[in-house]
């Protein structure tokens, strides 16, 4: 540690030497404003158009091509979408209309080489050719072609095939027919550029996700899905719309009654909304705006959740099921509740090209009066349900208020009094957020060593005793009632609920999970990540939640020391070395490895692996998570036996 600090005065000191002032003065003039034309700007500056430029900005330029064809497929003029991933090249091919190929009126040059090469070029900005559509800022397309090494365009229309082709965003050629025929549609061929991004591996999983979601948010449009690089064809079809998708999301769950659905124009926004509660304590609510899906929610999720709210009390006053002086809360009537909203709305207003939040106060308004007329409507018109659905908010009720009394006694313990911490938190000195970090360690071994091994100035580390509660297949109350799961929200700093959690007050910027390497740890780590899930999520969106990565294997060969963190790192390794000259110690446990070894793999910044957590498909998360972890056993045994094949690392 002394060599360490040395080294690190040597590097200061050197830093401050090379970022000395020379005494030459920079001018600003005219001559330092830079002008980025046509797409150099999205080339500079990709993140800002696509989000980031790692695997989510990479699946973003087959989505922004994709919906495209879902635009003419809500102006009625596509039924059928075909996505095609060959290596590092994506074709999306669809049935619509076709891109037009004339002369553009003020560009002088043919429409399709305006729509592919200009920003904020297509036919979204008024409602005459597409009254609703996803895309808004008309960065799209154009934004995917800045950013391939290649793209090529086919253009169905007018009996011909037309031809365009581009290098980086600039054209290759003129727009030029190919071909005849009676189709019409587009078809885009394109391979990102490897000098934008860092690794280009398109995840099939990731694909499949989106467009399976696509398919149920617009009923009748076939998609077909073909992955040549594992061999994967699929077909995504729904004739019951929402109403399919809340049975899909819920498959891992037991239904209480069969789905509501209703669908109505409302002040000129087309709704739709199906919902079914189930015997799971959790609340799972997904929100669509022209089938973007905004998973922050916004005007139409405020709407539905005080009709939801509002209506269910006033069923239950006018039929003497509440005493006077007791209402349901929000937090009552959404627990175990799985719904989607899907609104189509003209001229949306969403946050950002990447549309996570819908802020049209005229939706709020819409959707609360829909749901307020239709739920009442159903509710007075199904007494059986409206039975099982009561009773079901009820119990939600008595749960929340024991909850309450929970939580209470976890605010009045102090995380310094050892008597009610079973894994004792060894804090860090420093109490700024953003340079501290935390690590949820597997039991008191392993937490000896990292208490040793780590830095005291911003590394806290919490030991946990054994395995926490499945939170999957438990109310709040009982929840809270767990000693450990108490213990990290306690450490953790941000509460939990609906009233009391609140992401800015969490006391480490980074939340490491630092398990065993074998079947337990797996098991442990993957209990945290559903209670993480389940009730801090705004954690997983922000970028604070990570797995750490210890090493699998320590080996000595002659005067070498090495730390591996995979049996194909040991292989390759191996190879070709003799056997009497190396000595391999395999890792089982965090606590087998001495403090300076914990230190020096897996928890010193400079050195260490860290995998970020994150959540690229909420709503699959959410069913993958209800399947694995929830009561039903047969969809558990049917998502074992369809993913077997995929093991590659099985611990027995």
């Amino acid at each position: 540690m002394r060599n360490k600090k040395k080294q690190a005065k040597k590097t200061s000191r050197k830093t401050v030497k090379e970022k000395a002032p020379s005494g030459k003065k920079e001018r600003y003039d005219a001559s330092k404003i830079q002008i980025l034309k046509g797409l150099e700007a999205v080339r500079r500056r990709p993140a800002m158009y696509i989000g980031d430029i790692g695997i989510r900005g990479l699946h973003h330029l087959i989505f922004e091509v994709v919906d495209n064809g879902i635009d003419e497929a809500l102006a009625g003029h596509c039924d059928q979408i075909t996505v095609t991933v060959d290596g590092h090249t994506v074709e999306v091919q669809d049935n619509g209309q076709g891109i037009p190929v004339d002369t553009h009126p003020t560009e002088k040059k043919s429409a399709l080489e305006v729509v592919m090469t200009m920003l904020h070029a297509g036919a979204k900005f008024d409602d005459k050719v597409y009254s609703i559509s996803g895309g808004l800022h008309g960065v799209g397309v154009s934004a995917v072609n800045a950013l391939c090494e290649s793209l090529k365009v086919e253009v169905y229309r007018n009996g011909n095939i037309y031809f365009q082709g581009f290098k980086r965003g600039k054209p290759q050629t003129k727009v030029k027919v190919i071909g005849k025929s009676k189709r019409t549609g587009t078809k885009i061929t394109f391979k990102p550029d490897d000098i934008i991004f860092k690794k280009i591996e398109f995840n099939k999983a990731i694909i499949s996700q989106r467009l399976r979601e696509l398919a149920f948010l617009n009923k009748g449009l076939k998609i077909d899905f073909e992955d040549k690089n594992s061999k994967l064809k699929e077909r995504y079809f729904s004739k019951g719309g929402v109403v399919d998708l809340v049975k899909y999301l819920d498959s891992g769950r037991t239904r209480l009654h069969k789905p509501i659905y209703f669908a109505q124009r409302q002040n000129g926004i087309d709704i739709e909304v199906s919902m079914e509660y189930n015997d799971s304590y959790l609340e799972n609510i997904f929100t669509y705006a022209n089938t973007i899906n905004t998973h922050e929610g916004g005007s139409h999720l405020v709407g539905f959740k005080k009709a939801l709210t509002r209506t269910l009390n006033e069923y239950a006053r006018k039929h003497k099921l509440l005493k006077e002086d007791v209402s349901f809360s929000g937090e009552d009537t959404r627990e175990g509740l799985t719904a989607v909203v899907s609104i189509k709305i003209k001229n949306p207003q969403f946050e950002g090209q990447t549309k996570t939040r819908l802020g049209n106060p005229e939706a709020k308004g819409a959707v609360e009066t829909l749901v307020n007329e239709k739920l009442y409507a159903f509710l007075e018109e199904n007494p059986r349900y409206t039975n099982i659905i009561i009773n079901k908010v009820r119990a939600a009720a008595k749960s929340r208020i024991a909850a309450k009394k929970a939580r209470e006694l976890t605010r009045r313990k102090s995380l310094l009094d050892s008597e009610t911490l079973p894994g004792k938190l060894a804090d860090c000195s420093s109490t700024n957020p953003d340079e501290c970090e935390i690590f949820v360690v597997e039991g008191d071994s392993a937490g000896g060593s990292a208490k040793q091994g780590r830095d005291r100035r911003y590394q806290a580390i919490l030991p946990l005793r054994g395995k926490i509660l499945n939170v999957e297949k438990r109310g709040l109350n009982k929840i809270l009632s767990n000693t450990e799961i108490r213990t990290l929200i306690s450490a953790i700093g941000c509460g939990i609920g609906e009233d009391d959690f609140d992401v800015t007050k969490v006391r480490y910027k980074k939340i490491v999970i630092m398990t065993d390497a074998d079947v337990d740890g797996a098991h442990i780590r993957t209990l945290l990540l559903t209670f993480l899930f389940r009730f801090m999520k705004d954690l997983i969106e922000a970028g604070i939640i990570y797995i750490a990565q210890p090493p699998l294997y320590r080996v000595k060969y002659d005067k070498q020391e090495l730390y591996l963190f995979s049996d194909d790192e040991l292989q390759k390794f191996l190879k070709g070395k003799q056997e009497k000259k190396r000595d391999i110690q395999r890792y089982k446990g965090l606590g087998e490895m001495n403090p300076d070894q914990l230190w020096k793999t897996t928890m010193d910044p400079e050195r260490r692996i860290l995998k970020r957590v994150t959540m690229e498909d909420a709503a699959e998360a959410d069913r993958l998570f209800s399947i694995l972890m929830g009561g039903e056993v047969e969809p558990r045994r049917q998502f074992i036996e369809e993913n077997a094949k995929y093991v590659e690392n099985l611990d027995v």
